[in-house]
């Protein structure tokens, strides 16, 4: 359990950049370059020893996460288990197809995330005082990825420096971290 803390904490340290990723398809200045992205990821899953069918699924994540959105939707669409379909999701769900990331989602079924992720997310919003969407996002301590992907909607053309737009960016990385983070402890 310890080694697989350390790798996640390692790949969270070598994908981080200054700004999170929006919850649309625009790109960041501060994303690294593809190359020097899959120079990085490939260093990793040596020093890792990640096995072989973790590889595709960590690399698609930090591809997502640096949004090349069509590289890491080349890999996650043949990973063929509930974190890839999580992870195709939110990749649709960003570029933004919302119809297409409802499907993926719901191809996730009921993931064993989904509680730590309703929990962060419910007190994060405590925080901000967002009783609405709350209740919304994490009702009866359920995470509701379909709510998410309207929530996400909702803000498709607010600037991204909009008070919900932020509050949604910092909920995407809870999602993100909590999905690999139970990747990570298998």
């Amino acid at each position: 359990m310890l080694n697989s803390i350390r790798s996640w904490t390692a790949l969270k340290r070598l994908i981080a950049t200054p700004d999170l990723p929006g919850v649309g398809p625009t790109p960041r200045a501060s994303r690294l370059s593809l190359a020097e992205l899959n120079r990085q990821v490939d260093c990793f899953m040596e020093e890792a020893s990640l096995p072989s069918a973790l590889q595709p699924l960590v690399r698609s994540a930090a591809l997502l996460w640096h949004d090349y959105l069509d590289e890491s939707h080349a890999l996650s669409q043949d990973i063929h288990t509930a974190d890839g379909s999580f992870l195709h999701g939110i990749m649709h769900r960003r570029e933004p197809d919302y119809g297409n990331a409802k499907y993926w989602f719901q191809r996730v079924g009921k993931h064993a995330c989904f509680a730590d992720i309703a929990q962060q997310v419910a007190s994060l919003l405590e925080t901000q005082r967002e009783k609405e969407l709350a209740a919304d996002l994490a009702p009866r301590g359920d995470w509701d990825p379909f709510a998410f992907v309207d929530a996400c909607e909702e803000v498709a053309n607010r600037p991204s420096s909009d008070h919900r737009v932020q509050t949604l960016k910092a909920i995407q990385e809870i999602e993100f971290d909590c999905l690999l983070a139970q990747v990570f402890a298998k």
